[in-house]
């Protein structure tokens, strides 16, 4: 301990004879540093070297201090120059800074390569970048572009089989169809998905039955129906681009306009059921009424019939009507009342006294 604090105090007289020592330690430690990093970087720049990529060991110590995976970037930049592309489009900082915002650098790379040995002249680093931070695979759109997509429609995993549509003379068809698609580059970002390709060719296919006079023309010339699909530019604003839509199955349905027919002959039949109904029961109360009225006049006659008594003995006790007059008239309604019951095949009344 007393050594040390001795040294120290020689070190305070005198700096200037430890400088040479503190020198070569801080040069050991760079020189260190600087190995450490040629070691760990060495690799990678030997591969840029190789394959002409032009990424320096600064630029991959770089890298790191920003954050970025150096060997993602050299892989990528080693992919687009022995594939050919434009480095001055694909450069170092570009890669960089798409890596940064979180895309996929490698499957960008890949695109670009795929759709330059495609001759697809439409995709370029902006539009592939773009459509891989919209969250769209742009490695298996620039795969559908240049293949072409088959899609069922209607999708079996909705739980629809087929496109059922009704001719018009009320036959259904059940169809089955396959659509070919191609990726549209220009309008993946924003455009619509394979769900509403499905759901405007369905609705195409089930307008085109409706239209057909007899189920007998589909079925005679089924390519009718992809026409008239096709017609309606039904791609519109979407991520695709429709190459043919083929019928893979047509079946003949049900006879839904017989049906049709049936039901509603068997709901005018109830509506006339219920309006006889009605009328009979109107029928029957209107009956009742009038019975109702006959009974009425009935006992009004009945009560005329008991004053007719006593108005023949108020004419027989004023002297208006003898004895002789009240048979005689006696005798003639007996002779009425017989030859009515005669006339009706009735037997006669008896006489009343």
């Amino acid at each position: 301990m007393t050594t040390f604090f001795a040294q120290v105090q020689l070190f305070a007289q005198d700096p200037a004879q430890y400088l040479p020592i503190i020198l070569g330690g801080a040069g050991v430690i760079v020189l260190f540093i600087i190995f450490v990093i040629f070691m760990r970087f060495f690799p990678f720049w030997i591969q840029s070297v190789m394959a002409g990529a032009g990424v320096t060991i600064l630029d991959l110590v770089a890298m790191t201090f920003r954050k970025v995976n150096p060997e993602i970037i050299l892989r990528s930049k080693i992919m687009a120059v022995q594939a050919g592309l434009d480095d001055k489009v694909l450069t170092t900082k570009s890669l960089e800074a798409h890596y940064l915002a979180g895309g996929n650098v490698p499957a960008v790379v890949q695109a670009m390569i795929a759709a330059n040995k495609a001759k697809i002249f439409d995709l370029d680093y902006q539009l592939a970048t773009a459509i891989d931070l919209a969250g769209r695979n742009v490695r298996e759109a620039v795969q559908t572009s240049v293949y072409p997509k088959v899609i069922d429609c209607p999708t079996p995993s909705k739980n629809r089989v087929t496109l059922d549509g009704v001719a018009k003379n009320g036959i259904q068809l059940k169809v089955k169809a396959r659509v070919t698609v191609r990726t549209n580059l220009r309008q993946l970002i924003g455009g619509a998905t394979e769900d509403t390709i499905i759901a405007r060719v369905g609705e195409g296919i089930v307008s085109a039955i409706g239209s057909a006079e007899t189920h007998g023309d589909v079925l005679a010339n089924p390519v009718r129906i992809s026409k008239a699909v096709l017609a309606r530019r039904l791609d519109a604003e979407t991520a695709f681009e429709i190459v043919s839509i083929d019928i893979a199955d047509i079946d003949v349905g049900e006879n839904i306009g017989a049906r049709l027919q049936a039901d509603q002959a068997e709901a005018d039949t109830r509506v006339a059921r219920a309006r006889a109904e009605g009328r009979r029961a109107l029928a029957v109360a209107t009956e009742q009424e009038n019975i109702a009225k006959i009974e009425a006049s009935r006992a009004k006659v009945v009560e005329a019939e008991a004053e007719v008594p006593l108005a023949i003995s108020d004419a027989i006790s004023g002297g208006k009507l003898t004895i002789l007059d009240y048979y005689k008239l006696k005798n003639i309604m007996s002779d009425t009342d017989m030859r009515a019951s005669i006339a009706k095949g009735l037997p006669a009344a008896p006489i009343k006294n």
